[in-house]
Order: C-alpha cells, then sequence, then structure tokens
C-alpha cells in the first residue's frame, strides 16, 4: 500500500468573505504547497452556476496554476465531454500539454456538472449528448493520434502529444465503459458512494488491455479532514457538511466557516440523504486515519487515492493535506 498514489481533487471552492481571484490565487498556492510535499497531481472539475465553484472554465484554471507549478502534474477531474465538442476538447488540452509536457491529464464525465436549465444553455440542442459518450471519447482519441494527419478535421497542437485519458464516474456504466475502452478509471466516492464497490468489482473483472493499460488503473475519490485532533477535525469538516447541506437543500451559499450545523441538518429525510453522500468521509488524526485508510485501500485495491478537502481555513486546510501524505508514506 506504500505504493498507492496520492493526489487532489480540487474545486477551487470560493471561502465566504473572499473573491473568485483569491479562490482562484488560493488554489494555486495550494498546488505549489502539494508539489513540495510531492502529491502527484491536482484535477480541477468542471462545474456551472454554483457560486462557491471558481473552477468552471476548467481548462482555463489547469493553465493557471500549471504555469504556477513546476513538476506536479495538473488536471480536469473532469471534464464534462458531452458540453463540448471534442475537437475543442483537444484543441485546448493539446495546447495545455504543449505548453506544459507530461504534466496534463484529461479526465472525462458524461454528466453536465450542473442542473437541467443551465445544461440546456450549455448543450443547446445538443441535450441527449450523454448518449454519445463513448463515440465522443474515440473521437477525441483520433484527434489527439498521430494517424488524424492525413484527415479533413484535424486538432492542432493536440496531434500526437500525449495527453493521458481517464474515464470518470459515479456509476456502474462508467465502470463497464472504462474496462471495454482500457483506459484508467476514477470513481467519484467523494460525493456518490453507492455503487462504489461494485463499479471497481466491474472494472477490474471487464476490463481489456489497451494501447493505455496492460492491467486495471483504479483511482477513487474520497473526503479527508486531517488535524492534531479529533475534534479539530471534526469542527472542520462542519464547512463540508454545509456545503453538502446545501447541495441537498437546493440552497447557493460560498463555503462557509465551521460553525454549528443549523436544524434541518438534523431532519430525518435531510439527514439521510447528506450522509449517504459523505459515506467515504474520512476525519481524524494521524493515528486514526492511519487504520481507515489502510482498510479502504486495502478493500478496493487502489493504484491511487485522489482527495477533496472542504476546509475553509486556508492555513487547517494546508497542514491537513501535510497530516495525510505522513499517514500514506507510513502505510
Amino acid at each position: 500500500m506504500s505504493n498507492t498514489i496520492l493526489s487532489v481533487l480540487d474545486l477551487a471552492l470560493i471561502n465566504q468573505g473572499d473573491t473568485t481571484q483569491q479562490a482562484l490565487e488560493s488554489a494555486a498556492d495550494l498546488a505549489v504547497y502539494l508539489e513540495q510535499l510531492n502529491y502527484k497531481r491536482i484535477w480541477f472539475a468542471e462545474h456551472h452556476n454554483s457560486i462557491s465553484i471558481a473552477s468552471s472554465a476548467t481548462a482555463l484554471v489547469i493553465g493557471y496554476v500549471a504555469g504556477k507549478t513546476s513538476s506536479i502534474r495538473v488536471g480536469a477531474g473532469g471534464i464534462m465531454l458531452p458540453n463540448h465538442s471534442p475537437l475543442v476538447v483537444a484543441e485546448q488540452f493539446g495546447t495545455l500539454a504543449t505548453l506544459y509536457p507530461d504534466r496534463i491529464d484529461l479526465g472525462l464525465g458524461r454528466a453536465p456538472g450542473t442542473d437541467q436549465a443551465t445544461a440546456f444553455a450549455l448543450r443547446r440542442q445538443n441535450m441527449n449528448a450523454h448518449f454519445n459518450f463513448k463515440s465522443e471519447i474515440k473521437e477525441l482519441q483520433t484527434y489527439f493520434s498521430r494517424d488524424n494527419s492525413s484527415a479533413k478535421v484535424r486538432a492542432i497542437p493536440a496531434e500526437g502529444v500525449d495527453v493521458p485519458i481517464w474515464i470518470l464516474g459515479s456509476s456502474t456504466d462508467s465502470a463497464y465503459l472504462a474496462a471495454e475502452l482500457g483506459l484508467p478509471y476514477a470513481f467519484a466516492a467523494h460525493f456518490a458512494p453507492a455503487q462504489l464497490y461494485n463499479a471497481i468489482e466491474i472494472y477490474k473483472r471487464e476490463f481489456k488491455p489497451s494501447h493505455v493499460l496492460a492491467k486495471p488503473y483504479v483511482t477513487v475519490a474520497v473526503n479527508v479532514i486531517a488535524a492534531n485532533t479529533q475534534d479539530e477535525a471534526t469542527l472542520l469538516a462542519k464547512s463540508q457538511q454545509m456545503m453538502f447541506l446545501n447541495v441537498v437543500t437546493g440552497q447557493q451559499k460560498l463555503l462557509q466557516p465551521p460553525t454549528e450545523l443549523p436544524d434541518i441538518y438534523y431532519r430525518p429525510d435531510v439527514n439521510r440523504v447528506v450522509e449517504n453522500m459523505l459515506t467515504c468521509t474520512f476525519k481524524g488524526t494521524k493515528e486514526t486515519l492511519k487504520p481507515e485508510l489502510s482498510k479502504f485501500i486495502k478493500e478496493l485495491g487502489l493504484d491511487e487515492l485522489i482527495v477533496a478537502s472542504a476546509i475553509y481555513d486556508k492555513q487547517a486546510k494546508k497542514k491537513s493535506f501535510a497530516i495525510l501524505k505522513e499517514v500514506m508514506d507510513s502505510l
């Protein structure tokens, strides 16, 4: 398990009291810090119509952060492919990988990353685009291929540029697709853990070797809140709990400082949904996190753990990632 790679999923969350510019600057500052700690990669996710997330123009954020760092891999976790033309995605990520060689990752999802009204604004007359996910991935792979040099439509400068493509998902559908295409698979257990174990089992069982991978490569995203004491970790985690509560209740709020949770959090129907979403959340000290994460990684046979941490205090967030790195290095 000491070989399990450790990475970060960052939403470039906007704190209450901060500007969007400050959120993006903080994301870059965190990436520099993670690079110093020898984290493997930092990914940014495409979400739309959310006042608390600054990474909607994901490719631009990746370029900004890659320019502030020198070795950590920077990528999309992910680009919601049905929102975009595969040609445009190839051009964007081909450009990024040309500017920052061997440092750019492209994780692909099929969901809109937003509500239905915003999805329509993004997709217009292409609201059924998610049904074409497989064919659009293959189209995207074609644009990156050197073999496309004689085609009428070419992606410049993507052609022949190495940009690893990942399949992201929160269901068994994505597991079957990643296995069929022989691509690395990342499961979004940080907010949709219900089908985690089934999806990983399917991916490993159905995997077909490809020119990309000879064997399955499994990554799972989870939430981790680490601190010097259990009480501190519990307190810090309240910002994350409020963030998920806002999602469930349809509230648009910036990331809030940790305070006592409102009464609605404990209403049985609401609490059940929020707590289920947070099933794959680990909070505690170095001593308590080690056995929990060790068991989780071993059960799933993970090649990589990618961590989300919705912590309001920026220094506490850095401290959490430092503690987590110590934990993973000791496994």
